[in-house]
């Protein structure tokens, strides 16, 4: 299976640049699993597929605003720092740019010295461990100071942070948004309990290899990077009863995809837990948990793509995709939406 075979041509124009103003007024490509037809339809019509018996599956990490800009202390030079991984209170894994002006022993100083980071050690890969230091709650100095570490193909500034966050986010820790969520509103979410769905909490914190290409030819020889996620019982509880009674898992995102697939056993049954997942989802995959997928249009040659793929048949995606950039929809991170359903409606 080629990396080539899961390319598709995009034109520029079609990516989202800014989120709309309503965030339920997105479009809805809507694809049958099992007969390939396609509808078109506006988000908040999502109701319409959905029916009393299910369960929405979402993922309530929150995006932490996690790029910061500041200068060395000593030279002033520019100094750019995005937070990957927090290894413990003060002490993070970071990507810096330039790499060349970070060395062992360095300050970077954000915010005139509100915030200063102290490098401590260069890793494999190029990465940086920093201390911080600082007065006060790091959190709200970050809130302060950070700007959301948006994809690489939105160039345009984001006004509100809070448009990057799902109206459910939570727990802090990724570096992306789970952007098939950014749809949800309040009332929305509200509308589809009293149509007695139930609505179940994961937490997958995303990390920024979700943009990362596969670079090999050959699809099986890409390693997956690995992000971590939490399932309380409480949660696979609803999931499993939603199963045992009949009625379907709707995963919303490729990240709460990719979590449930990570804690179900080959007897389907979602199990309680935290760790680290590294799986990579495509065709050929049995899925074990999820019935349906809320998701978003994916990049082009990307796991995610491949992941729909083995969802719904790589032929029926495609068809898709092509269907919608004909159709001029909105494309990624801010654009619209693609619900892959299977089952009784």
């Amino acid at each position: 299976m080629k990396t080539s075979d899961f390319y598709y041509d995009l034109p520029e124009e079609l990516i989202a640049q800014e989120p709309l103003k309503d965030r339920s007024s997105s479009r809805l490509l809507v694809l049958d699993n099992e007969t390939g037809e396609i509808e078109h339809r506006i988000f908040k019509d999502i109701t319409e597929y959905l029916q009393e018996g299910d369960c929405l599956v979402i993922n309530d990490t929150k995006v932490l605003p996690a790029r910061l800009i500041g200068e060395r202390v000593g030279t002033g030079a520019r100094i750019e720092i995005l937070l990957l991984v927090r290894k413990n209170i003060d002490t993070w894994e970071v990507l810096v740019k330039p790499g060349k002006k970070a060395r062992p022993g360095d300050k970077v100083s954000f915010g005139g010295g509100k915030l200063v980071a102290e490098i401590l050690e260069t890793i494999e890969g190029g990465n940086r461990i920093i201390k911080f230091h600082y007065d006060g709650v790091f959190e709200n100095i970050l809130e302060e100071l950070g700007e959301m570490p948006l994809p690489p193909y939105i160039t345009h500034k984001l006004e509100d942070k809070n448009r990057y966050q799902t109206v459910y986010a939570e727990h802090d820790g990724s570096a992306a948004a789970p952007t098939a969520g950014l749809h949800f509103t309040p009332e929305l979410l509200e509308k589809i309990k009293n149509m007695g769905v139930k609505i179940a909490h994961v937490t997958l914190h995303v990390g920024l290899g979700t943009f990362r290409p596969v670079k090999v030819d050959d699809v099986t020889n890409h390693e997956m990077h690995s992000e971590y996620y939490v399932v309380e019982k409480s949660q696979a509880d609803i999931i499993n009863d939603t199963k045992k009674n009949g009625g379907r898992v709707i995963a919303v995102g490729t990240t709460s995809t990719r979590t449930l697939e990570s804690v179900t056993d080959e007897n389907g049954v979602v199990h309680e837990g935290n760790g680290w997942t590294k799986i990579f989802i495509y065709p050929g995959y049995k899925f074990k948990a999820i019935d349906c997928l809320i998701t978003n249009f994916h990049l082009p040659e990307s796991t995610l793509v491949m992941l729909v793929s083995a969802l719904a048949g790589k032929e029926n995606i495609f068809k898709a995709y092509e269907i919608a950039v004909k159709e001029k929809y909105r494309f990624f991170s801010f654009g619209d939406a693609m619900f892959i359903k299977v089952g009784k409606k």
